[in-house]
């Protein structure tokens, strides 16, 4: 399996444009005996056919089909430019991974930047980078980034007859994940808890945390906690600034007074909702399932391709990978689509929701079927 390690980077690199960045990136891959020279064309070709960017400060340029045979050996560089490149459509690189792969080795890379890539504040991090075993432990998902939240989280209406029993609900819930130790439950179990409107509540703690996570759970029964009624409560097991952007999520549900669409949902659409990611409707207004020919999968090139053609519709489309793990992402979001590591062969299934749901369906099975600008 195709993995970065710090023989793959370098730092403080700098380029005017990102024709300049690749033509470095191909030179280095040449030096390291992964392509021919001819590989510079495929990669500079292939940026004018589709960018290569794939948001929050990062590309990963890469030849085109017709420069595969160049390719001696899969293998990546890494390039860290700390003042940015400017990638066209105001986007700015501070990180370019040079890809050189006989077919589709690079998947799993792909998957794993995606994931790493798609949080917030990434950006902001890739500038500060000081060394390569930094940026390794950065990229390979070493750096907590995102709070642990998932439907292993949440429990729906318990049986709670009191504040001090769902804080102690909830506070088990983050033990069983192991993201804190018994120091965390005492602590949290006297720590003060803040209504946040329509029997919402919130609490957290630092105390014993060696994870960031986050546990939500309601309750079966109705009482009442400081003359204000209790539903529901969220507790924080907080080490660094991971679950920033899902209290900023939070505090929006907040001020528009939609508490309701936390404390009267399922496990999965809760997650969704703090996630920033779409629900899943009861009854979606379009289906279809699709097999991807692409030899090689959906690399960077026929992802995007398959991005465009769901961007073209007002409806929400969504998309599985039935031969992966299942996660319904949204189709819209390259990364997303990407990170589903989709193979030649695997089925993809998509979802739709609006007043052209159907149309974007029988076009994206159209454009999949085209083999998504690969012939």
């Amino acid at each position: 399996m195709l993995t970065l390690n710090v023989s793959n980077i370098q730092l403080n690199q700098q380029a005017n444009d990102k024709q300049d960045a690749i033509k470095a990136l191909a030179s280095a891959l040449t030096q390291r005996g992964l392509v021919d020279d001819g590989y510079v064309n495929g990669m500079l070709a292939r940026e004018k056919q589709n960018s290569t960017y794939l948001g929050n400060g990062i590309a990963i340029p890469h030849g085109t089909v017709d420069t595969r045979d160049l390719v001696k050996q899969t293998g990546v560089v890494v390039h860290h430019f700390p003042q940015g490149v400017p990638w066209g459509d105001d986007n700015t690189v501070y990180v370019a991974i040079g890809i050189a792969a006989k077919s589709d080795e690079h998947l799993g890379i792909l998957k794993q930047l995606t994931r790493v890539l798609s949080s917030d504040g990434i950006e902001a991090l890739l500038k500060s980078i000081k060394s390569a075993d930094e940026l390794i432990a950065l990229l390979n998902g070493e750096v907590q980034l995102d709070a642990d939240f998932d439907p292993a989280s949440i429990r729906l209406s318990v049986p709670a007859t009191d504040m001090l029993q769902l804080v102690a609900i909830a506070a088990g819930l983050l033990s069983q994940r192991a993201v804190c130790d018994a120091h965390f439950v005492a602590n949290l179990l006297t720590k003060p808890v803040t209504h946040l409107g329509r029997g919402l509540w919130l609490v957290g703690s630092e105390h014993g945390v060696k994870r960031t996570a986050l546990a939500f759970a309601t309750t079966a029964n109705a009482f009442d906690y400081s003359d204000h009624p209790v539903k529901g409560l969220i507790a924080i097991a907080g080490t660094n600034n991971a679950h920033g952007a899902i209290l900023d999520r939070l505090a929006t549900l907040v001020a528009n007074n939609e508490q309701d669409a936390l404390l009267n949902n399922t496990a999965e659409n809760i997650v969704a909702l703090l996630n920033g990611e779409a629900t899943t409707p009861v009854d979606a207004g379009a289906t279809g399932t699709f097999r991807i020919r692409n030899a090689h999968g959906l690399h960077a090139r026929p992802g995007a391709m398959l991005v465009a053609e769901a961007k073209k519709f007002n409806a929400d489309i969504r998309v599985a990978n039935l031969d992966g793990d299942g996660k319904v992402v949204n189709a819209k979001s390259l990364m997303k689509v990407i990170a589903l590591g989709v193979k030649h062969g695997h089925q993809l299934q998509f979802t739709a929701d609006g007043d052209d749901a159907q149309a974007a369906i029988d076009a994206i099975g159209q454009a999949i079927e085209a083999g998504l600008g690969e012939g």
